[in-house]
């Protein structure tokens, strides 16, 4: 089994979580600025087996797509022809910023720990993938 590996795509920078190899636990990888994202994910692949990638699918409350789907479309269609091997999917990331911001409260970190906003996207990914692990 090769890892799953979830993106949560942003404008300027990007959270991205990984599973173990046999595909039990989410874990926040790390945040990478977005122009370097491909370049990112082609060395990472190199070095692990991933059978998997789930990238958020922002969407409004009424289901709609949100703005942000504009920006992640063309990169998923760079992501497949640079990765065509690796199947991507995609998970509803709706309140996972929120689901984030709460779990930094309830981790007890402090204040200046929580503004880091580069851990919020890990987080974020990290949510993503354990919802998308849930749903399968």
């Amino acid at each position: 089994m090769g890892r799953i590996l979830a993106i949560d795509f942003g404008k300027v920078r990007t959270g991205i979580a990984v599973t173990d190899e046999m595909q039990l636990i989410a874990s926040g990888l790390t945040t990478v600025p977005t122009k370097e994202l491909l370049t990112f994910l082609k060395q990472y692949v190199q070095q692990e087996y991933v059978s998997q990638i789930v990238v958020g699918e922002p969407r409004q409350m009424d289901n709609t797509p949100s703005e942000s789907e504009a920006l992640i479309q063309p990169f998923l269609e760079k992501l497949q022809s640079e990765l065509p091997g690796i199947p991507v999917d995609r998970q509803d990331e709706r309140f996972t910023s929120k689901m984030a911001a709460q779990s930094m409260i309830a981790s007890g970190a402090k204040k200046k720990h929580r503004r880091k906003k580069e851990l919020l996207d890990e987080i974020s990914a990290t949510i993503i993938l354990q919802a998308y692990m849930e749903r399968q």
